[in-house]
């Protein structure tokens, strides 16, 4: 069985032009998907009871490649999902059919070209990793803690009796954050070793007072 696939990006466009193409192509209405939904969105409900729908030997027709996937690595996702389940695939207007040995190559290329592009990508993000680290800069995000602020948390934390979360709460940050910045700060095991310490005489002071 032959199905349609047919979208526009909002509600003011009219799928006319798809739906004609597909029953020129012999393909009724009542069998023909209609969306409207941009091809951003990851959400495309018309796509997916097309996709339920469908049965091994049926063949999906769209008028255009664009219309069924938002990139190519979807396009790719979608028609090697569609040939495991033994569905064929159809464009109208790039005239590519999975069913045919030409048509099976030219998707075999589309994957090869997709996966060149990944592989394109992670390159370069590995390049600019490796640069940014050569100057000195480090991945991941930005601190919401401030140089000011951990200063200002490192001067409370000098007092023993003001704990970790109690500073974090004064700067407005959560705990763990207050905590890779001291991780991350040279003078960190300084402070803690002051905080021992102070503890220490504390406790010793209170010790002699009670005596």
């Amino acid at each position: 069985m032959e199905i349609g696939y047919a979208r526009v990006s909002t509600d003011d466009q009219r799928l006319d032009l798809q739906i004609a193409a597909l029953e020129k192509a012999g393909i009724p209405e009542d069998r023909i998907y209609k969306e409207h939904v941009s091809g951003v969105s990851t959400k495309r409900p018309q796509l997916t009871e097309c996709m339920k729908a469908m049965r091994e030997g049926d063949l999906l027709v769209v008028w255009r490649l664009d219309r069924l996937g938002r990139s190519l690595p979807d396009l790719i996702k979608i028609l090697s999902d569609l040939q495991a389940r033994g569905i064929g695939f159809r464009s109208l207007n790039e005239s590519i059919d999975t069913t045919t040995a030409v048509g099976r190559m030219v998707f075999h290329m589309m994957g090869a070209i997709a996966q060149f592009e990944r592989d394109i990508i992670s390159e370069r993000t590995k390049a600019g990793l490796t640069a940014a680290r050569a100057r000195g800069h480090r991945g991941g995000r930005k601190s919401k803690v401030t140089p000011a602020m951990l200063r200002a948390a490192k001067a409370m934390l000098l007092d023993p009796l003001i704990t970790a979360q109690e500073a974090a709460d004064a700067l407005k940050i959560g705990r763990a954050s207050l905590y890779r910045a001291l991780a991350k700060d040279r003078e960190a095991g300084d402070l803690k070793a002051m905080r021992k310490a102070a503890r220490k005489a504390r406790g010793a002071a209170k010790r002699t007072v009670l005596a």
